[in-house]
């Protein structure tokens, strides 16, 4: 039997499928390759197609003997998701719906999903526990929460098991290189400073230094996209093992500051990084860190790469392995803030 995973070609979704390779299991890919990237899903038996055609969905199950799936498969701009929401309710929440209607029409039980914390809105104590009010505060937040309930009502109904990871920052690229970072607009922090650090930005601007931390720049909880990567498989053999739907949240449990990032990408690329102090933007938290005691107790989940150092150092190898040969090629773009674009 195969794992299925929607949108393998993606950033994450490709570090799932190494991961789920790497413990030894046989991977479906499917992707519509409108973010994603086909080089990310050439070691993987693939497809190229949409969610929201049913049909195709069904077909998958039809000719693939299909286990179980992991859904990475959805639009993540949280700005884009003000101005369209029909656009993410339709992708993020009805082609869910038809990949679990195929799901329940062909015997599959399995779901590992992945959230976000953008389910979670303002946040009301810090760092973030699961049983954190979850208030959203943009269609594509809110997508991610109906996908949620949604899950639950059919685990209720129909017998079919999940598991919910709501994520934080996803950072860093897989230590063997070949899979990171290429995302059409930019808007991580991370790429961004290595985008300047090779040429391909004049600089970057850093919304507000006054917010009440040590520094004065907001603070957020990266973690390890390989680290993130090996949850969704842990979450998986969870589900193997029997156990019941559940949701955990997937962060370092500590932040660092946009000023922190940037000094060690200084020194790990050991170049110049040019930033401009902007005003802030509304609606900006000044810490937003997550616990993720739950996934270590029940998941046994132990992040490998969680320094900061780690991780900037894997995206400045992929980074150039990727981009070197594309100087000069980016418009400057702003740090990501909230209200911009998705959390992880």
């Amino acid at each position: 039997m195969k794992v299925l995973v929607t949108g393998g070609a993606g950033y994450i979704g490709a570090h799932g499928v190494r991961q789920l390779q790497r413990a030894g299991y046989a991977t479906l890919v499917v992707d519509n390759l409108i973010y994603g990237h086909l080089d990310f899903a050439q070691k993987s038996q693939y497809l190229i197609g949409d969610l929201q055609d049913s049909e195709f969905v069904c077909s998958i199950f039809e000719e693939h003997d299909i286990g179980a799936v992991m859904h990475f498969a959805a639009y993540a701009y949280v700005g884009e998701s003000v101005k369209e929401p029909a656009k993410y309710y339709r992708n993020n929440v009805m082609a869910t719906l038809n990949l679990l209607d195929a799901m329940r029409k062909y015997g599959v039980r399995k779901m590992v999903f992945s959230s976000t914390c953008a389910t979670y809105g303002e946040p009301e104590e810090m760092p973030i526990p699961e049983t954190h009010p979850q208030r959203p505060i943009n269609p594509y937040g809110r997508s991610k929460l109906m996908v949620e309930q949604i899950l639950h009502d059919y685990d209720v109904a129909y017998g079919i098991k999940f598991v919910s990871l709501r994520y934080f920052n996803a950072a860093g690229a897989d230590p063997e290189g070949g899979i990171g970072e290429d995302h059409t607009p930019e808007t991580h922090l991370i790429p961004l400073l290595l985008d300047v650090a090779l040429g391909r930005r004049p600089f970057i601007t850093i919304y507000g230094d006054d917010y009440p931390t040590p520094d004065g720049t907001c603070i957020r909880d990266y973690i390890h996209v390989t680290d993130l990567a090996q949850a969704h498989v842990l979450g998986l053999k969870y589900l193997e093992a029997g156990g019941e739907s559940e949701v955990f949240n997937l962060g370092n449990g500590n932040g660092f500051s946009v000023k922190e990032v940037h000094a060690m990408a200084e020194r790990i690329t050991g170049k110049p990084i040019k930033a401009v102090i902007g005003e802030r933007r509304a609606g900006d938290p000044a810490r937003l860190i997550g616990s993720a005691e739950k996934a270590k107790h029940v998941l046994g989940w132990r992040p490998q790469l969680a320094d900061l150092e780690s991780i900037i150092r894997t995206a400045w190898q992929w980074h150039q392995e990727r981009f070197a040969g594309r100087v000069g090629t980016e418009k400057p773009a702003a740090l990501p803030s909230k209200s911009k674009e998705r959390d992880e």
